[in-house]
């Protein structure tokens, strides 16, 4: 049996992946792990490089993309880690960070799910650490729970000194114990993307397990390059929101939520709106938003939120 499975989900980021294999290879030491890698249908390449270039990994060739949960799932099949590490593709690990994950988890058995600091390019903080959704987080600027309620919204804002329990992960990079899938299950396959770690860490928490956030296991993390920016990516997280709600809410409180994600949609086009009017339509990033906005909000006019939740 190994101590870690560390299990990739790729697709069409090819150079990506090789980086992310040889950080794995070059700082994780007196630990027993396999590699794993789920590719789904990407056409760059990439399963004839692990072929040629990493014949130790195993890899799984889908022949459809089957987003992030499902992927991950065929990981959990066959792995024989005691742990999963899921990683992006577009993560490069530092020296020691997988080695205090690890020793963490050993020596705390009550905990689920794990996850370190997440570094920008040029060593600044991410968020690594994620927030239930709720209509105080829909209604209220996140940033402004953070810094009013710091207990209840840890962020990168702070230094921490010691790890600190949370509500879930970014799951670009976060070590899983085995067991606590086990136990509760892995990933609803609903999810294509966005929100599977939190839907699968609210159920674990639910079961009596616990999420924790190291502050010191470091992980630069080249953020969305492995899923992109465009309106399919902004679409997937309205649904997979709509799903969150839908399927732990009450039906009253979930219809609540519907409006008030249309109304905050409603006002972010009409700001950006407004920006682009002053602007002449000059500026390229107020010209994207727009565009995005004004996309998002037709398809909602247009059938409600049927046309975005599952």
């Amino acid at each position: 049996m190994m101590d870690i499975s560390f299990i990739i989900v790729n697709w069409n980021t090819k150079d990506l992946l090789q980086d992310c294999l040889q950080s794995i290879v070059k700082t994780v030491g007196g630990i027993r792990y396999e590699i794993i890698v789920v590719d789904n249908a990407s056409v760059d390449g990439s399963a004839m490089m692990l072929k040629d270039e990493w014949p130790a990994v195993k890899c799984i060739a889908n022949k459809e993309n089957r987003g992030f949960g499902a992927a991950n799932n065929q990981g959990f099949h066959i792995m024989t880690g005691r742990y999963a590490l899921l990683l992006n593709t577009d993560t490069v690990l530092t020296d020691h960070a997988v080695m205090k994950l690890f020793t963490f988890m050993e020596s705390h058995p009550e905990t689920a799910i794990a996850c370190g600091q997440l570094l920008n390019a040029d060593g600044s903080k991410q968020n690594s650490i994620a927030h239930f959704p709720t209509l105080l987080t829909l209604l209220a600027n996140t940033s402004l729970l953070e810094y009013l309620l710091p207990d209840k919204f840890p962020s990168k804002r702070y230094e921490y000194q010691a790890p600190i329990e949370i509500d879930s992960a970014i799951g670009a990079c976060m070590i899983v114990r085995k067991k606590a899938i086990d136990d509760v299950g892995m990933f609803d396959e609903q999810y294509f993307f966005f929100f599977e770690e939190t839907d699968l860490a609210y159920q674990m928490r639910g079961a009596g397990w616990k999420i924790f956030h190291l502050p010191d296991a470091f992980i630069y993390h080249l953020q969305g390059q492995s899923i992109g920016h465009n309106i399919r990516s902004r679409v997937e997280f309205y649904k997979s929101r709509y799903r969150f709600f839908k399927k732990w809410e009450r039906p009253f409180y979930y219809r609540v939520v519907c409006l008030v994600i249309i109304f905050r949609l409603g006002i972010n086009w009409l700001l950006t709106s407004l920006a682009a009017l002053v602007t002449l339509g000059l500026n390229a990033d107020i010209r994207s938003k727009w565009i995005v906005y004004s996309r998002l909000l037709l398809i909602h006019i247009q059938s409600g939120e049927q046309e975005l939740r599952p």
